[in-house]
């Protein structure tokens, strides 16, 4: 997945140089940049003002990422967390002041303001064409990105390429195999690899997964079918079937993306909460809805979790009692 021509992120940056043969000079500059009508997301570089301003932070690191490899003395290639944007992937937990080029001359990597530049040895179907720019293809840089540090934000990078099928667990693994596995700190990524689920679908879900592993909870199963007579009626982001629970994960967009021709948010809420009742006749199961606020409160989430999986035990316990004590 590749961003559309029009998206601001592709919107142009000229350098300096350019800018001073096509008449400007650094008064002029400097007289654009005080009345908004240009910004610098780097020194020498320039874009326009309003639509800079207009930027997320995610945006603008995409932005940053292009002038830096448009200034490189080098041929380089945008690679680790600096690939994502132009494969459209998150760029949830990464460190967005820092830009990643790796350098195909093969000499050593080193680090200066706002950049690093890697080293590594580049194989055929490494690299692709993306807007003019050279960049790291998604099973390398899933790769790259789980050694920078954070396994969940890593986790959630590998299972967005898995889940889209811009690459799979064993193109992976042979990829790393080949010759990554002595790279430095990539001890994280066979656990990546291992913890990595293409049924999981976004962020959200893949942080859900993740807690549950890093917080010793059982693993759920992702998007769990429930049947009814045969046929498939709901898919549950992830189920314990066999303690009688089910995790959804509530948020905007989640409600945004299943707002039908001339609904609200409102009929979604109501939609969701009938299929919740549906859910709960066809398998007696309860279910626990949990939010981004959720997940930044992680000791209060694991207590909530455990005392429904202690309730619904203590609730079959004592379903089970009359039959044993009369057996």
């Amino acid at each position: 997945m590749q961003l559309p021509p029009d998206d601001p992120r592709l919107r142009p940056i000229h350098l300096r140089r350019e800018l001073l043969r096509a008449g400007h000079t650094d008064r002029s500059l400097a007289r654009a940049l005080a009345r908004g009508e240009l910004d610098r997301p780097r020194r020498g570089a320039y874009v326009d003002g309003a639509t800079w301003r207009a930027m997320s932070a995610e945006e603008r690191y995409a932005v940053v990422c292009r002038a830096a490899y448009r200034q490189a003395n080098t041929d380089v290639v945008l690679s680790h967390a600096s690939a994502l944007p132009f494969a459209v992937a998150p760029l949830w937990g990464l460190d967005l002041g820092m830009v990643h080029l790796t350098r195909d001359d093969g000499l050593s990597g080193r680090k200066e303001r706002g950049i690093q530049r890697h080293c590594g040895k580049l194989l055929p179907g490494d690299v692709i064409e993306s807007h003019d720019l050279r960049v790291m293809a998604p099973t390398r840089t899933a790769l790259e990105v789980t050694m920078l540090g954070r396994t969940e934000a890593a986790l959630v990078v590998v299972n967005h390429f898995l889940h889209h099928g811009d690459t799979d667990l064993d193109a992976l693994r042979s990829r790393y195999d080949l010759s990554m596995d002595h790279w430095p700190n990539s001890l994280a990524t066979d656990l990546v690899l291992r913890l990595a689920n293409p049924l999981v679908e976004s962020v959200a879900e893949t942080r859900t997964d993740y807690f549950c592993f890093a917080r010793g909870l059982p693993r759920p199963v992702p998007q769990f079918e429930i049947r009814d007579g045969g046929v498939v009626v709901a898919r549950l982001d992830f189920a314990f079937p066999e303690l009688g629970f089910w995790i959804e994960f509530d948020g905007r967009v989640k409600y945004e993306q299943h707002l039908r021709p001339g609904e609200s948010p409102a009929d979604v809420v109501m939609r969701e909460k009938r299929r919740e009742e549906m859910v709960r006749e066809l398998t007696g199961w309860r279910c626990l809805r949990i939010t981004w606020a959720d997940l930044a409160s992680p000791d209060d989430l694991e207590r909530r979790i455990r005392r429904m999986m202690a309730s619904i035990a203590q609730e079959r316990a004592r379903r089970q009692g009359p039959t044993s004590a009369a057996s």
